[in-house]
């Protein structure tokens, strides 16, 4: 099959009315990576505002002593939101926007891996947020600091619904964050323009692809451990309750799993960004391209072995306090190594000044301060002069805002006449620049002063003759300084959009893909796609950009009214599949809508809701790919260049599988987390006796019926590949998944009182994850029955049942640790 070839006005018409997105309310449909980038990204910034106006009010409140200007129960939802805001709706939400507005482009491909998994995680993040806000709006605003730590948040101490508020709110957010992570993961592994190994990836897509993992790991231990925490709350689980055999310690062993990382998830697109920007202005190439790469997957690595260093003073054992220790100095090398070859870069080059190089100034500056006291805090007797002072305020700031929101400015000026098409108006650039890094370095890093004179963190107020008050009058100061700048920066911006004049394509002469396309952007992206020869941070995207806009390239035609892009081999970028990419829906936006009645059901506690939401977030997924697919085998398809290879339906290395994969990943660190967690327990918590359970054999007959899935489902996929029906194997595949559930419900069942002591709730907690996993397994052995009987299913066009495959393996394989581990509790002791 091959596309209508055009000449260039007509192709640009072509692709626009197959790529485009209507204005009106069909903007609500919008599945464009371009669009909910964009979106994204200006819903951070709002938060970012709320997050700076809460910031204010701290600094009124802590500008002079004994202020009555909050009271301390509105002043402890202030701080809490300011930390929620800026770490959960702001920093993580602002680079997954530049990533899914920025990567597709700078990779050569037309959109991401699943659009409309990309506009599910944009509804989840704005719905999630704001539930959030209009809590703290009506004076419901968690209250238990940014960290929830227990037994503050529990249900004795924080009655009411503000934990719950952000409990649920967080975790309905972070849904987001890990549809962001496999997204991105699968499109930067699969979707590069043709050519584009590894090795010769532009280096954005190495810092988002290591940081898209970080997120895949990181993440779900936060996801458990407000699950817990939320069931301990709700139903009075006990697995924080050290009355009752919990522990919550446990809290911030989950909690800082994913709360350290985050710090480097924080960072490492910032990273990318500079590492972007920097050879631009230095008009050369980035020097030590390999070694920044060793450097951040061992930053990432290293970053999971530290999480304990937030936790010296619990009463960590002297061996575990000096191994962290050691590891937390340890992670400053890759740190430096990345550092040294950016100033090397520069040093190198012939650099030229301009407003994204002051922010990047400004980093360094900043940025070096907070890595030199992150070094002080990593060695354990400082750390415990400083814990919870506001040393550890400073350096904290020093470190995301010198490491993150300072890279973001140097971007967004960047990459603004991207998004505008228009050139800067820099009449207010230079004086925000520095309102921000004076206001900034006049805020914290006197508080490097008033915490090592002994003010603790998470006051709201202190006496008068402690000496620390002209330190905080001149931090509030600072304060209101850098908040002018950051206001000049948002005037600025809409300037430009406003009054700026019609720009170059490529105004800074680099040497990335994304400015090989109008500015500002087509749907499309590239009306061909473009075949690399070189590292795709040195090419000419002036010359390029007039080729593939003529149609030169890769798909430079438009097909069927299909949206296509291309998928590569991994590593060598040699193209071998046809991406064909869904069309814009209101899919998206109804099982977000869905999503949210479900997690409002359980903040308000009507529980008769939940399930309704449940089944209708489930049976909207299972109808998500009913536009999707062909009831015919194609085989090899004209791709231009002489070349043609199948389409992804009939590929076995395709998207789908991959990313079914990376989210079992993501899946198994979760299940992970909570194995973790119950060996914690059974070997650290007080109030574990010795005295024997009962033990309760259901799991081990729901661990055989899903075996005999296993091994239905691997029969089925084996007569679908000889050509005959693998119907009804599919069927006894779902019964038996079913069958499997039910045991582990009737396990659950006949443990009795869950509320009794933290053995029989973690048993309750490791049989509901095997219920839910088995019934994932039988509605994707269903639903591959009913692709088959729609033809959608062929021995070539199988991928439905290399997923049943897949999760059907995967409730079997947590079965077995979990049918282990409740035999081991019930030996451990507990209440009978």
């Amino acid at each position: 099959m091959s596309g209508e070839h055009l000449s260039p006005v007509a192709l640009h018409k072509a692709l626009t009315r197959i790529w485009g997105t209507p204005p009106g309310l069909a903007r609500f449909s919008a599945v464009n990576h371009s669009i909910l980038g964009k979106r994204f990204m200006v819903v951070a910034m709002v938060f970012f505002a709320i997050g700076g106006v809460l910031a204010m009010l701290i600094r009124a409140q802590l500008a002079t002593p004994d202020s009555a200007f909050i009271g301390p129960e509105l002043y402890n939802q202030i701080f809490t939101m300011h930390g929620t805001v800026m770490m959960f709706l702001f920093a993580i939400p602002m680079f997954e926007g530049l990533a899914i507005y920025m990567l597709p482009k700078m990779l050569g491909a037309r959109d991401l891996a699943f659009p409309r998994m990309t506009a599910y995680g944009f509804w989840c993040y704005l719905f999630g947020g704001t539930i959030l806000i209009v809590a703290m709006v009506m004076g419901y605003a968690p209250n238990s600091g940014w960290f929830m730590y227990t037994p503050l948040s529990s249900g004795i101490y924080t009655p009411g619904i503000n934990a719950d508020v952000w409990l649920l709110g967080i975790t309905f957010v972070e849904i987001s964050a890990i549809t962001a992570a496999v997204e991105l993961i699968v499109t930067i592994l699969k979707m590069r323009a043709p050519g584009m190994s590894l090795t010769r990836m532009p280096i954005f897509g190495w810092y988002m692809l290591v940081t898209a993992t970080m997120m895949l790991i990181g993440f779900p231990p936060l996801i458990l451990g407000s699950i817990l925490l939320e069931m301990e709350r709700a139903f009075d689980l006990p697995f924080f309750d050290p009355t009752r055999g919990g522990d919550p310690l446990l809290w911030q062993h989950l909690f800082w799993l994913f709360g350290h990382p985050e710090v480097y998830i924080i960072f490492l697109p910032a990273a990318g960004m500079l590492s972007t920007i920097i050879p631009t202005f230095a008009r050369r190439p980035l020097i030590a391209y390999n070694a920044i790469i060793v450097a951040i997957v061992a930053m990432a690595f290293l970053s999971f072995g530290l999480w304990v260093h937030h936790m010296f003073t619990v009463g960590i054992p002297h061996l575990a306090l000096g191994f962290f220790s050691a590891a937390s100095a340890l992670v400053a090398i890759p740190t430096a190594v990345q550092i040294f070859a950016w100033i090397g870069t520069i040093a190198s080059g012939r650099p030229r000044l301009d407003v994204p190089m002051l922010y990047v100034i400004g980093f360094f500056i900043v940025f070096v301060c907070g890595g030199l006291t992150g070094v002080m805090l990593a060695m354990v007797p400082f750390n415990t002069q400083a814990h919870d002072s506001y040393f550890v305020v400073a350096h904290l700031h020093y470190v995301l805002v010198g490491g993150f929101v300072f890279p973001m400015l140097a971007a967004l000026y960047y990459w603004l006449p991207h998004f505008t098409g228009r050139s800067s108006v820099y009449r207010l650039s230079v004086p925000a620049f520095w309102l921000i890094i004076i206001g900034f370095n006049l805020t914290f890093f006197l508080m490097h002063l008033t915490g090592l004179m002994g003010m603790p963190r998470r006051i709201s107020t202190y006496p008068s003759n402690w000496g620390w008050d002209w330190l905080n009058l001149l931090s509030s100061f600072g304060g209101f300084i850098m908040t002018m700048g950051f206001a000049l920066v948002l005037v600025d911006i809409v300037m430009q959009f406003r009054l700026g004049r019609r720009g170059t394509r490529n105004p800074w002469d680099a040497g990335t893909l994304e400015w090989a396309m109008p500015t500002p952007p087509p749907d499309y992206n590239f009306a061909a796609l473009p075949a690399v020869t070189q590292r795709a941070d040195s090419l000419d995207p002036g010359r390029l950009g007039n080729n593939l806009a003529a149609g030169d390239g890769y798909l430079g035609f438009a097909r069927a009214s299909r949206q296509e892009s291309l998928g590569v081999d991994m590593m060598t970028g040699k193209p071998d599949q046809v991406i064909v990419l869904p069309r814009r829906t209101w899919l998206p936006l109804w099982t977000a809508l869905a999503t949210a009645v479900f997690f409002l059901g359980l903040l308000f506690k009507i529980y008769w809701v939940v399930p309704l939401g449940a089944l209708a977030v489930v049976g909207l997924f299972l109808v998500w790919p009913r536009a999707l697919g062909q009831r015919h085998d194609a085989g090899p398809i004209d791709i231009g260049q002489g070349e043609a290879v199948p389409v992804d339906a009939e590929v076995e290395d395709n998207v789908t599988w991959w990313a079914s994969k990376i989210a079992a990943v993501a899946d198994a660190t979760l299940y992970a987390s909570l194995l973790f967690g119950a060996l914690y327990l059974a070997v650290v918590a007080p109030g574990w006796p010795g005295q024997s359970t009962e033990t309760n054999w259901w799991p081990a007959l729901g661990l055989l019926a899903a075996f005999g899935g296993s091994v239905s489902v691997r029969l089925a996929r084996s007569r679908n590949a000889d050509g005959t029906s693998p119907y009804g194997w599919l069927l006894g595949t779902a019964v038996l998944a079913a069958l499997a559930a039910a045991a582990c419900i009737v396990g659950m069942v006949q443990l009795g009182d869950a509320t009794i002591h933290a053995n029989i709730s973690l048993r309750f907690a490791l049989y509901a994850y095997c219920a839910i996993h088995a019934g994932i397994a039988m509605l994707i052995a269903a639903h591959a029955a009913w692709r088959w009987r729609g033809g959608y299913v062929s021995a070539v066009r199988a991928t439905s049942l290399r997923l049943s495959v897949l999760w059907t393996d995967y409730a079997t394989a947590a079965l077995i640790p979990a049918w282990g581990l409740t035999l081991l509790l019930a030996r451990s002791g507990g209440a009978s």
